[in-house]
């Protein structure tokens, strides 16, 4: 179980052979890294399914290698061990996504930090690289780039960043952890370590390949393609790309200068619940000032429900925009334009 999404698992990974499995998306959703919401977010499971394997289908186009194998059709998704189809050959937008499943090893936490070197003595022949490789076409409002480097520092003619969002000259490749209690961004001799086995290079060519193929398509459909992130798995020396790629949740969008993405929950919910946000930003610089890893330990506030209003004008984001993305209207959504009005409302 991830924060909005579900494993069922169909085949157990081997030391030497894929498994079989299937993400079941949730309506629940996450941001600054709480886990899942007091709420959910109506049609947003089905959203992110149907766009992420809209892209993973465009990228087997592209010759990129991913671990999908389709999705499962709403009137077969009571199965047992459902059959894997194509998007287009399914009767509705899906919730359950077919994959390969690979080995994801314990990551110990000792009085010297994470134990990475155990963690890759217990991978054998493939496992899920222990990064995410960040890609970088803008750098909107609330990107933490702007947090951690200055403009030049990226190939801007700037001294200062702007109050909008900047286009980069050239897309930027960045690692972070992954399975940290808190990601943080690493140099490129500590995101080798990490990645073990997996060529830091060839996860930075394929990160590039992803964001091509996505800012492509989102060019078509209206879209600029801001921001986003991959995870991989390392299978007997090949990169591909695992979990989810191209959606409103792993990446930034935007639509007429209106962000479109999981970036409206967060900034939204620094104006409506800012005691939680600012709880959550204290109790992680404690965790990571005393070494604990389990930062919410130290969080004394909860988020707050979102708005009845604010659920339904998100859900309608995921939905208008999946429909608008894969140009198919899979969901009974306002049209795109209208959509992003409401966005810009709240």
């Amino acid at each position: 179980m991830t924060s909005v999404k579900e494993f069922r698992v169909d085949r157990e990974p081997t030391d030497d052979a894929l498994g079989r499995g299937r993400f079941v998306f949730t309506d629940d959703y996450s941001v600054f890294d709480w886990g899942p919401m007091p709420d959910t977010i109506p049609e947003k499971g089905r959203s992110l399914c149907t766009m992420g394997a809209d892209n993973f289908e465009r990228l087997a186009a592209a010759g990129v290698a991913t671990h999908y194998r389709g999705v499962v059709d709403p009137t077969e998704a009571t199965l047992d061990e459902p059959p894997a189809a194509d998007l287009d050959a399914v009767s509705g937008p899906p919730r359950q996504m077919a994959i390969d499943l690979t080995v994801v090893p314990e990551l110990p936490h000792g009085a010297d930090g994470y134990e990475y070197d155990s963690f890759h003595a217990a991978a054998g022949s493939h496992y899920l690289v222990p990064l995410e490789i960040v890609f970088r076409n803008e750098v909107p409002v609330g990107s933490s780039l702007r947090t951690r480097k200055e403009p030049e520092d990226v190939g801007l003619d700037r001294h200062r960043w702007p109050d909008e969002a900047v286009s980069l000259p050239e897309p930027i490749v960045e690692f972070s952890t992954k399975f940290e209690e808190q990601d943080r961004y690493l140099d490129a001799d500590e995101a080798a370590a990490i990645a073990g086995c997996a060529d830091l290079d060839a996860l930075r060519e394929t990160a590039l390949a992803v964001n091509d193929a996505i800012t492509e398509r989102a060019a078509e459909a209206g879209f600029v393609h801001e921001d986003g992130k991959i995870e991989c798995l390392w299978v007997d020396g090949e990169i591909r790309v695992a979990d989810v790629a191209g959606t409103f949740d792993e990446n930034r969008f935007a639509y007429d200068g209106q962000e479109l993405s999981k970036e409206v929950l967060r900034q939204f919910y620094k104006s409506y619940d800012p005691d939680w946000v600012a709880a959550v930003k204290d109790a992680k610089a404690v965790a990571q000032a005393e070494g604990v890893a389990d930062w919410k330990s130290f969080c004394e506030e909860s988020p707050d429900p979102l708005p009845g209003d604010v659920r339904r004008t998100a859900g309608e984001m995921y939905a208008a925009g999946t429909n608008a993305y894969t140009g198919t209207e899979w969901f009974d959504a306002p049209a795109i334009d209208d959509a992003v009005d409401a966005v810009r409302d709240l």
